[in-house]
């Protein structure tokens, strides 16, 4: 396995926690306060949440993928790991900002 590899599915495990912890506490407000703005985060995170659960699977589990990944020029995989990594970034920062 590459470094850009384990980068990769590393970002997607973080963005698992991240959503996981953002949903929790969007659920908590939706109950408290029924907005319906509350209401689409939930269903944003539930949806980033599968998609990252789906980038999981093929970087843990599906070794067409894994196979296809090594292979690829880096030009394929430093995009790749951009595609998670900045959605790390983002949701480290919306964690910032709702426990501040």
């Amino acid at each position: 396995m590459s470094t850009l590899f384990t980068i990769a599915w590393v970002a997607a495990a973080v963005n698992v926690v991240l959503l996981v912890a953002l949903g929790w506490v969007w659920v908590q407000g939706y109950r408290r306060h029924g907005a319906s703005h509350t209401l689409g985060l939930l269903v944003f995170a539930s949806l980033l949440l599968v998609q990252n659960g789906v980038w999981l699977y093929f970087y843990r589990l599906h070794e067409g993928y894994i196979g296809w990944f090594v292979n690829a020029g880096t030009d394929v995989q430093v995009g790749m790991v951009l595609l998670c990594g900045l959605e790390t970034v983002a949701l480290a920062f919306l964690v910032r900002i709702t426990w501040s």
